[in-house]
Order: C-alpha cells, then structure tokens, then sequence
C-alpha cells in the first residue's frame, strides 16, 4: 500500500528506507545470494540506455550480490555445463529436468554450495548479513533428484475444490493457462508431489546452513530468519501457483531462531503476523531504531516470551494485475492517466480475521467468507452488520498505514516529534 511495488517491474521508489540500509548502519557489509526482484528507480539513472530500464531482478538498494541467480541464473547453467549439462541457456529446461540430474547439481545446491564457500572465508570473529533467497520451491514443478520421488502422487493430499459460484475474477483465474490447476486427479497428485518434494529439498539445505554455523562457532550468535514471499494454490479452488484472495497463497512459513532467547524455542504463535514486521524484528535485534516508515511491528516480545500490549487482530494483504494494462500505446491506461483509472482498478485487498474473511476488488464489487463456519474459503455471507464490520476495519487499517515518514514531526520550537532519519547535523549531536 505505501510503497507501490504493485507488480514485478514496478520500480520501487529510492526514497524508501529498507533492511539492507539498515544494516549498512548498524556497521555490517549486507550480502545476498540469488536475487531480490527490485526495479530501479528510473529518477536515479543518468541514460535511457541503462539496462536497468529494462528488467526487475535488480538488487535491494544496499545489497552486495555475491551470486547472481536471477533469470536465466547464468552461474548455474554453467555449473551445469561443466558437469556434463549443456542447456544452451535454456533457464526454464533447466529447471524442468531438475528431476533427470542428481541432486548435487539442483540450483538449491549450487546457492548453498556458493555461500558456504563465501563463508569460509570470512574472518569468524567479524559479523555477517547475508540473505539467502532460495528459488524453490517455486513453478516448474519439479524437485530435483531423489526429491522428485520422495513424495508418492498416490499418498499425497488432494486439494480443495472450487466452488460452484464464483466472482469473475476467480472465473477468469481458473481458465487461464497460467493459472488453471490441473483438471485431472492425476495431474494434481503430481503437481502437489512434486512440490512437497522441493519444500524437502530446502528443508534439508537450511539443515545444512544450520550445520554450517555450528561448524563455524556461529550458532549461538546468529539471529535466524526463515520466510517466503508467498505460497501456492497447488490446486485449491482450481488453481495453481500464486494470485487472488484465497490465503493459501498469503499464509506463508514463519520461523525465527533469536540465540538469546532459548527459552521460546520450539512455541508457535498463534497471532496474526506479516512479512513487514520482519524489518522492525531485525532493527531491535542489531541495536537500530526502528524507521518510521515501517507497517509492521517488532516481534521482539514473542521472542522474549512476552505478550505485547497492543497486536494485530487480523492480517491484511493485496493483489495487483495492474500490468497487464500497462503499455505503450497512445490509448493505454497509463498514458492517459489521472483521466483513466483502469489501473488503480486492478486489485483487490483482503482484510482476514479468525473467523472471517472481506475481500475488496478495485471495481467495487466483494466477497465475504464465513471461516468459523467454513475455513476452506467456499461459503460466503451477505448479512449487512457483518460485512459492514469488517469493511470499517478495513478502512480503518488503511487510515492508520498511510506514509509516516514526516507525519509524527511539527515545525515548533526547533522541531518536535519523531524525527526521521537522514538529518545528518542532527545525529552528529
């Protein structure tokens, strides 16, 4: 909502804060390996030939890439050459016939190979940042190696079906290409098998890693993140990969090693939390302020076993498709604009609580789930009290996440309130 990454090649504005910064404040040298999927901001290029123009799998402003795994992961195609693998550039055969080649030589292997290399290296008395973006798993669906027959398609779950009525916007989702799960039994048990087949894979590297820093003497001191930017439908409602509203695409993995505080090690939360309350978490961790840009919250008291005064009761996301209006042509949605709101129509927000579920679409139509009565999304309700309820929540939670940055400050007697960063004579005081 604040800042407007809407699609992949959205540029993110420069102005943004964001945790690679904030460890470059906080004295650490922030690595990463794979990618970060971030579009330039094109007010920071000085030519109309800069390549960045042209491509979204750019580095988080801050970030040192290590390895480079953005399409077509060069790096590993040529791994693969060398051993006997020449896909001719092919990234996507590549990782189609993941499950023809042994496992040592999956992209998963090849990134964690590529960082334990990196690490060995580094001076085991000087902290370390590092992100580890791991592709899988991740469409095509295809786990590498044994892992592709690790999971039986006859043992596997079966997903959720659709539902007999449906909003146009999930009609439409369940007969494109790109999006339509498998119509036979069959090709879902498959689909879904290799999945869990490639969650297996990463699960065993991030077993790996953990080995590594034990190793290393790191363990101890090593604040561990685990997180995915979302999920998969993998059938449900019929559809595959990720878009919509259902929450199987949202509800992601959450797991956070904080060495100070065995005491919670091993106790799950049950309160709603975001993606966005990982930025604060990491601030507190290493000693920094928290920006005042941030939406989300310290985890910090979960960590420490505590219960915080004031949390979430719900969870609140988006989902864009904005892009497909996005184009050159004199007609176009985005050359026409503020007269032409087409754009700002393509999306819709959900506002999910424990016991239901308001989706809002960009033309005004919505939905309303019942998840006490039916937690697998396919009996909706009218009553007007209670779509109205969750409405004013929502709208409510769009008041209170507008941009901050300069909002909490008044201009009185040298400057009172929250200060934001970047006044650089003032932090010399």
């Amino acid at each position: 909502m604040n800042h407007r990454v809407v699609a992949n090649g959205t540029p993110l504005d420069n102005r943004f804060d964001n945790v690679a910064r904030l460890a470059l404040r906080a004295g650490y040298e922030p690595t990463i390996f794979g990618y970060t999927d971030q579009g330039v901001d094109p007010r920071t290029t000085t030519s109309e030939n800069d390549q960045r123009l042209s491509t979204y799998q750019e580095v988080l402003p801050g970030f040192d890439r290590i390895l480079n795994l953005s399409e077509p992961y060069p790096p590993w195609l040529e791994h693969l050459k060398q051993n006997g693998f020449d896909l001719k550039g092919d990234y996507n055969k590549a990782l189609s016939t993941e499950p023809d080649r042994h496992e040592d030589l999956s992209i998963s292997t090849f990134l964690t190979n590529e960082f334990f290399s990196w690490l060995d290296k580094q001076d085991a008395e000087e902290p370390w940042f590092t992100h580890l973006s791991y592709l899988r798993p991740h469409p095509p669906y295809a786990a590498a190696g044994k892992w592709a027959k690790q999971y039986l398609p006859d043992e596997v779950d079966l997903p959720i079906t659709a539902s007999e009525t449906r909003h146009p916007f999930h009609e439409v989702a369940m007969n494109h290409a790109g999006t339509a799960a498998p119509k036979t039994e069959r090709g879902l048990r498959e689909m879904r098998a290799q999945y869990y087949g490639m969650i297996g894979e990463v699960d065993h590297h991030m077993g790996r890693v953990f080995a590594k820093l034990r190793e290393r003497g790191d363990w101890q001191n090593t604040l561990i993140i685990i997180t995915a930017d979302h999920g998969d439908q993998l059938g449900d409602h019929g559809l595959k990969e990720k878009l919509g509203f259902f929450d199987v695409s949202y509800h992601i993995i959450g797991i956070i090693r904080d060495p100070g505080n065995p005491q919670t090690h091993g106790e799950t939360i049950t309160e709603f939390t975001e993606n966005v309350d990982i930025m604060p978490t990491i601030a507190e961790a290493i000693g920094e302020a928290v920006p005042l840009q941030c939406d989300g919250q310290p985890l910090t008291d979960f960590l420490c076993g505590k219960t915080p005064e004031r949390w979430r009761t719900a969870a609140t996301y988006e989902y864009d498709w904005r892009h497909i209006y996005i184009d050159d042509a004199e007609n176009g949605a985005a050359k026409n604009w503020p007269r032409d709101r087409r754009l700002e129509r393509q999306h819709l927000t959900v506002r999910r609580t424990r016991d239901a579920a308001y989706v809002q679409f960009g033309d005004g139509s919505w939905l309303a789930f019942d998840l006490a009565l039916d937690p697998t999304w396919r009996t909706t309700f009218d009553e007007p009290e209670r779509v109205l309820a969750l409405a004013q929540e929502m709208l409510l939670w769009r008041s209170q996440h507008t941009e901050r940055t300069l909002s909490g400050m008044l201009l009185q007697d040298g400057g009172v309130g929250r200060w934001p960063e970047g006044v650089a004579w003032r932090n010399k005081k």
